[in-house]
């Protein structure tokens, strides 16, 4: 059952690249003002709204005399930052019209893995919308680093849902929402209208579908922001970018495109960086007994309870577990590097000297 968001409560609007970039470089200058139309009639009903915006890179595509995404790191970064100041300033003109003020916000991973960092980011959030304030947020590509990437916007958009507690994520696409198979390929492809993040039909899409030409994401990082907000208690819709209607049929909780559900149970922003952020190097499988106690008692997991190590991994590195059977049980950040973990799996904790994952850095998924 679709929920409307409640007054005075924020909502977080993504925008991909496909929606406000032309295929040749630059900003669509269209899609830019619909979104902006968007986002302020969310205003006018009394939903204090987050826009988290790509296309900073493309937008910086025809000033550089380029026609394509660069592909290595520093050309990104340089197309981030040509393109970044270009595109938050049309938002401000074309948002001056409505007489709404914008502010920029960049960030880096840091803000989820350091709390005093995540503490700033919230409050600068909070202000901004209490002052009637759109903050357009967005990646820090100019100065980001692998070890500190979010890797695509919809993912940050979860996170930032998280850091203002919104009562609703809306991440805006190239298609009415998530469909049972590709509509482009198959006339008979069917729109899903609501999903829970655990329904299977999310993990056969999540490893089939790519991203696109001028965007880093794509239907797999959707469905990955979606499971990240469902965690953090936050409904998200998928909808058509070009329906200038559908965020704020969103909100009033209409039927339209693709209602993720919310979960009942919560995680910490860290948490659910590493639960949903992070890339797995690897995986290790436990025995029934260690799943209980990760499940039920909230325990650490040992190396008495892992039977199987498999991929190459290092000390701190983000790993999934698994059952006998390959079904995940959860994610968490090793503290025994692979080859290590692989000669002592089975062994007594104490003659291994400490735990496989702390429960601090483990998260369980059943």
């Amino acid at each position: 059952m679709r929920n409307p968001a409640p007054t005075g409560k924020p909502v977080v609007v993504k925008v991909g690249s496909s929606n406000l970039a032309r295929p040749e470089g630059g900003i669509n200058e269209d899609g830019l003002t619909r979104v902006v139309h968007q986002v302020e009639a969310l205003w006018d009903r009394g939903h204090p709204t987050v826009l988290v915006s790509s296309g900073a890179v493309a937008a910086g595509l025809s000033t550089m005399g380029l026609n394509e995404r660069p592909s290595d790191l520093p050309g990104l970064q340089v197309a981030a930052a040509v393109g970044q100041s270009k595109l938050v300033e049309r938002y401000a003109r074309e948002f001056a019209l409505h007489d709404r003020i914008v502010g920029q916000v960049l960030i880096t991973r840091d803000v989820v893995i350091g709390r005093e960092q995540y503490l700033h980011a919230r409050e600068a959030l909070d202000r901004m919308l209490g002052l009637g304030i759109v903050p357009i947020v967005n990646e820090n590509d100019t100065v980001v680093v692998d070890e500190l990437k979010f890797g695509d916007n919809d993912r940050l958009a979860a996170i930032v849902s998280h850091l203002v507690d919104a009562a609703l994520l809306i991440i805006l696409t190239d298609t009415a929402g998530l469909y049972d198979n590709d509509p482009r390929l198959d006339s008979d492809a069917q729109l899903i209208n609501a999903v829970r993040d655990t329904d299977e039909i999310l993990d056969d899409l999540h490893r089939s579908r790519k991203a696109g030409a001028m965007g880093s994401g794509g239907v797999a990082t959707k469905i990955a922001a979606a499971r990240m907000a469902a965690w953090s208690g936050i409904p998200t819709v998928i909808a058509a970018a070009s329906d200038v209607d559908a965020p704020l049929q969103a909100a009033e909780g209409e039927e339209v495109g693709t209602w993720i559900a919310p979960r009942e149970e919560r995680l910490a922003a860290r948490k659910l960086w590493i639960a949903f952020g992070l890339p797995s190097w690897g995986h290790v499988t436990i025995d029934d007994g260690a799943i209980a106690a990760l499940r039920d008692r909230g325990g650490s997991l040992l190396a008495v309870g892992v039977t199987a190590v498999e991929g190459m991994f290092s000390v701190g590195d983000a790993v999934e577990v698994i059952d006998r059977r390959g079904n995940l049980v959860g994610k968490g950040l090793v503290r025994l590097g692979s080859s290590m973990l692989a000669r002592v799996a089975g062994r007594h904790t104490s003659e291994v000297g400490g735990e496989v994952i702390h429960r601090d850095d483990l998260v369980v998924l059943v």
